[in-house]
C-alpha cells in the first residue's frame, strides 16, 4: 500500500497502463475464440468496470492480486449492490460470466494458477445464490435495516 499521495498516484497509473494491454489482450483473445462483437464489447467493458474502478476505488490493487474469490465475491456481492445504480440480478450474472471468462484468458495465458482459477470459479457458482439475494434485500423498499439486508 502506498504511504503517500505521489506513491498513491505512480501506483495508481502503473495500475491502468497494465490494465490497458491486459484489456487489449483480453478483447483478442475474446475476437479469437470467435465471439459476437456486442458480446466482446459486454465482457470488455465488465472487466474494464471491475479492473479499473472496484479494484483501484480505495487503494490501487493490481489486476494479478484482485483476480481472487475473496476480491471477486466482496465485488459481486457487496461493493456492486452498493455502489451501481445500475445493479439487478441480470447484471451480477453478466459480470460474473465476465469475469469467468476473464479467469480462463488469464489462466490460459499462464498469468493465474490452476488453483486460483478453480476458486473463482466454485465462488461464482456456489455464492451466486447469496449475491442475488443480498440484492432483493438491499431493493426491498420494506427492510429498513442495513443489518437485515447483509446479515450482520
Amino acid at each position: 500500500m502506498p504511504v503517500n499521495y505521489e506513491e498513491y498516484e505512480q501506483e495508481y497509473l502503473k495500475i491502468l497502463a497494465d490494465n490497458e494491454i491486459l484489456l487489449k489482450d483480453f478483447e483478442s483473445w475474446l475476437i479469437d475464440s470467435g465471439l459476437a462483437p456486442k458480446t466482446i464489447k459486454q465482457h470488455c467493458s465488465s472487466i474494464n468496470f471491475y479492473i479499473n474502478q472496484y479494484l483501484l476505488d480505495t487503494d490501487p490493487v493490481s489486476t494479478e492480486e484482485g483476480m481472487d474469490s475473496g476480491y471477486i465475491s466482496m465485488f459481486l456481492g457487496y461493493w456492486f449492490i452498493r455502489k451501481t445504480m445500475f445493479a439487478s440480478e441480470s447484471y451480477i450474472k453478466r459480470y460474473a460470466t465476465s469475469l469467468k471468462k476473464f479467469s480462463k484468458f488469464l489462466y490460459e495465458q499462464n498469468k493465474m494458477t490452476k488453483e486460483n482459477y478453480d476458486s473463482i470459479l466454485t465462488t461464482i457458482r456456489e455464492e451466486m445464490p447469496k449475491w442475488q439475494a443480498t440484492l432483493k434485500r438491499y431493493d426491498d423498499p420494506s427492510i429498513e435495516s442495513m443489518e437485515d439486508v447483509w446479515g450482520y
